[in-house]
């Protein structure tokens, strides 16, 4: 690592397959290996100002197998599998006193990795034609480019197995030995005794190429990852048969006009700074291909009818981001009729139910509503619950930044 360099330290952390989807089960196997990830980072931090990126690579072997098209038959499983890592590593941060997404701590961000570690398994993942998460084989990441300063897995038979075959695509690709791996410790040893996806019936699974969320996206924390992710997870994956067909992630950023009177207010993020820390999350968990080829070419519009506000970034052929600027609950949901897909979380379930309204009124088709779970403390110990609920609320963020501007 050079210790000189301006950029923060950032790291990627390998982790095999969950023994089964259940929350107790994750944080048997990966409490351990995400507190040390999580912990060694912010005390490789040069100034106070910096915040550590840590990329967790989570194993589900199958998933870009063709019995998992269209992508909405795994859907479900994949939001509960990335909510729970998500609310662990909240715990583990609450409980190890780490900050996450502010100066002094750690920006994590979760994919998935078609790769099977079992013993006796000789699986790399289902080869395919484009560097496109979050769902991801090893080839892909490993070949990425991306500049870690570590590579973490656990220190066990089926972290071992993928670290040696990460190892060996990351190192031809990078042209050097990777001396970067780091064993970490990690949790029992245990194997799926079955398969982790539960797959919805094909027939009632549609294929989506234009997929929508909407929030204020204010200070990004775990829970709007949650949904950005979600938001590319519902999102039919580019194919080497369909290379042609365009696919629209859009997100619906509140106007500034409408957060005037949110707390703290002089803290707000600009809309601009909302938009830049949405599409860098966006990027980072979907582009994957080598730095020379992943320079996005950005459009900025600014028309005067409703949703004419909006950045056009193509991140790549086939795979397009438009952040819009909205005044409404409804965004382009009634103003687009392409769109199919709306995200949303269970507590603003009743949205999705008003957004179809305004599209049947129009002749439109309803779009096909996917709830996203909501992160809640319940496996967090009551002395630590009010600081986990303090991590996935922009307002607390904004408090907190406050009183850093003070100190």
């Amino acid at each position: 690592m050079d210790l000189d360099r301006i950029s923060p330290p950032s790291a990627l952390l390998l982790l095999p397959p969950p023994p089964s989807v259940s929350f107790e089960q994750l944080q048997e196997a990966y409490r351990c290996s995400i507190s040390a990830a999580c912990s060694k980072l912010p005390q490789s931090l040069k100034s106070a100002n910096q915040i550590a990126i840590l990329d967790i690579a989570l194993c589900v072997p199958g998933l870009l197998s063709p019995t998992c098209l269209p992508r909405t038959r795994v859907f479900g499983t994949l939001q509960r599998l990335l909510s729970d890592v998500y609310k662990l590593i909240g715990v583990v941060c609450t409980e190890q006193r780490i900050e996450l997404d502010l100066p002094g701590g750690v920006d994590v961000r979760v994919v998935f990795l078609d790769f099977n570690p079992a013993p006796g398994s000789t699986s790399r993942g289902s080869p395919r034609n484009s560097q496109y998460g979050p769902v991801l084989d090893l080839d892909t990441l490993a070949s990425s480019g991306r500049p870690w300063d570590w590579i973490f897995y656990p220190d066990n038979v089926s972290g071992q197995k993928l670290a040696t075959a990460f190892s060996s695509i990351y190192t031809q690709s990078k042209g050097s030995t990777a001396g970067n791996l780091h064993p970490i410790p990690g949790g029992p040893e245990k194997t799926p005794s079955g398969s982790l996806l539960k797959l919805e019936d094909k027939q009632s699974s549609a294929a989506h190429y234009s997929t929508i969320v909407g929030g204020t996206f204010d200070h990004v924390h775990l829970g709007h990852k949650l949904l950005l992710t979600a938001t590319a997870l519902a999102l039919e994956p580019i194919q080497s048969a369909d290379s042609t067909t365009e696919r629209l992630l859009s997100v619906g950023v509140t106007g500034e006009e409408l957060l005037v009177n949110k707390k703290y207010a002089e803290f707000l993020e600009s809309w601009e700074e909302r938009c830049q820390s949405i599409s860098s999350f966006l990027s980072a968990i979907i582009d994957f291909r080598p730095p020379e080829k992943s320079a996005p070419s950005i459009q900025r519009v600014s028309q005067p009818e409703p949703n004419g506000k909006y950045l056009l970034i193509k991140l790549q052929p086939g795979l397009t981001l438009k952040l819009v600027e909205i005044s409404d609950m409804f965004g382009p949901t009634i103003t687009e009729e392409s769109i199919t897909a709306l995200i949303v979380s269970k507590e603003t379930r009743s949205g999705g139910s008003a957004v179809n309204d305004e599209r049947i009124k129009k002749g439109w088709k309803s779009l096909e509503v996917f709830e996203v779970d909501v992160l809640q403390s319940g496996e967090v110990p009551t002395s630590e619950a009010e600081g986990f609920a303090s991590k996935l609320s922009s307002t607390d963020i904004r408090r907190r930044r406050m009183d850093m501007a003070s100190r």
